[in-house]
């Protein structure tokens, strides 16, 4: 019994240090998945203008906008673009999720506190 009273503090000082190891990740990866929208976006915007570009009528000397392996290229690397704009937004939703259910978890966490001081 003593030994489990001894080991009280141990157990939630180790809690609290994953908490917050849990918060800073969450942090990060919020960061890297705004970062990932953010270019995923850019590239997005370039590739449907290139595609859209000999629509206008506009070809090159040198290349030919209009040929279909060329198009087909931007295709894939636009698929491929929002394939990656898709992960990005699907882990900031994550970890806005996670964010909100840390919160939940601490205002919790000092209702127990109060009621057990």
């Amino acid at each position: 019994m003593t030994e489990d009273v001894e080991r009280g503090p141990a157990i939630l000082d180790a809690y609290q240090e994953l908490v917050s190891r849990i918060e800073q990740s969450a942090r990060r990866m919020r960061m890297l998945a705004a970062l990932t929208v953010a270019v995923a976006v850019l590239l997005s915007i370039a590739y449907i203008f290139q595609i859209a570009l000999p629509l206008t009528g506009t070809t090159s000397e040198t290349v030919n906008l209009s040929d279909p392996t060329l198009m087909a290229a931007e295709v894939l690397v636009l698929v491929l673009t929002l394939l990656w704009l898709y992960v990005g937004v699907s882990d900031f939703r994550f970890t806005s999720r996670v964010r909100g259910e840390i919160a939940a978890a601490r205002v919790k966490e000092r209702q127990l506190q109060d009621r057990m001081a």
